[in-house]
């Protein structure tokens, strides 16, 4: 598995789901609690999760445009919604907005319980085409597991864009670099450096933030003059998510190799240890606009 493959995407979608944030997420319920409707754009949506957990705090009208350079993964999200709504329709190419660049010539009329959900999908390229995915009027902006891989000139220009179309921000599961396993072993903090190290190399949007991105973001957000909610949203797992922490064992092991700070003998046992538990840390972040900015 790679790290935006949908069965990693999968495996991970219920832990992402218990993580989250309660004080955060309340902060965007209340935000749209007396709206009837609510536009979202979601970049790197993946496989739609982040619309599956975040669809119960807005509106029971929703518009969202799902953005992802991967077509394989919209198509992904596309199947994943359907199998999730109450009904799906599959909305005639010819009924779809063109208006713009990327749009998939297909989108969806979701029913979830009380909620009517269309939904659009963009292709295009955060690292090329953030302007293009923002050039439309829209109410929030959302992403899950995004801003420790991207860059912060690209934090800074993302929060730019948000802040010139007065929009609310809402970002969950942005790494903070803790990681913490059980049994603990002496070669776990070593190979966590490494993994660090390994994570803010370039993803195709220059040198990444990492553990900084959250930090980054609220900053810019409040220069901006946004009011800031963050609280952290940490993975803690257990016996009943093996499969989850062996990937996670696995993927800290590729990563610390490919920088070559660890010796293969040393990866080798470490990969060896039968972990019980684990702990991720994450940042979940909220940014609202006030009266005060201007644009």
């Amino acid at each position: 598995m790679n790290d935006f493959s949908p069965d990693w995407l999968k495996l991970r979608e219920s832990a992402d789901v218990r993580a989250r944030n309660r004080d955060v997420a309340d902060v965007v319920s209340a935000r749209f609690a007396l709206r009837d409707q609510a536009s979202v754009v979601d970049l790197g949506c993946g496989t739609g999760s982040n619309l599956r957990a975040t669809a119960q705090l807005l509106p029971a009208r929703q518009s969202w445009t799902l953005v992802d350079h991967d077509r394989a993964l919209l198509a992904a999200a596309q199947r994943e919604l359907t199998a999730w709504a109450d009904r799906a329709e599959l909305v005639d190419p010819a009924e779809t907005p063109t208006a713009g660049v990327g749009y998939l010539p297909h989108a969806l009329e979701l029913t979830k319980g009380s909620l009517a959900i269309a939904v659009r999908f963009r292709e295009l390229d955060l690292a090329r085409e953030l302007e293009s995915a923002l050039s439309e009027p829209v109410d929030m902006v959302t992403a899950s597991a995004l801003f420790d891989l991207v860059s912060e000139d690209f934090i800074r220009a993302l929060a730019r864009s948000v802040t010139k179309a007065g929009a609310t921000f809402y970002t969950v599961m942005t790494c903070n670099g803790v990681q913490r396993w059980s049994p603990h072993r002496p070669a776990d903090n070593q190979i966590q450096s490494a993994f660090q190290q390994h994570q803010m190399g370039d993803k195709g949007f220059g040198p990444a933030a990492g553990p900084l991105a959250a930090s980054i973001l609220a900053e810019e957000f409040r220069l901006s003059g946004y009011l800031i909610t963050e609280g952290e949203s940490p993975w803690r797992l257990g016996r009943n998510d093996r499969m989850l922490i062996n990937e996670m064992v696995r993927g800290h092991a590729m990563a610390a190799s490919e920088t070559g700070l660890v010796d293969a003998k040393t990866i080798e046992n470490w990969v060896k240890v039968q972990r019980t538990a684990a702990e991720t840390g994450h940042l979940d972040v909220c940014a609202v606009p006030t009266a005060a900015v201007r644009f």
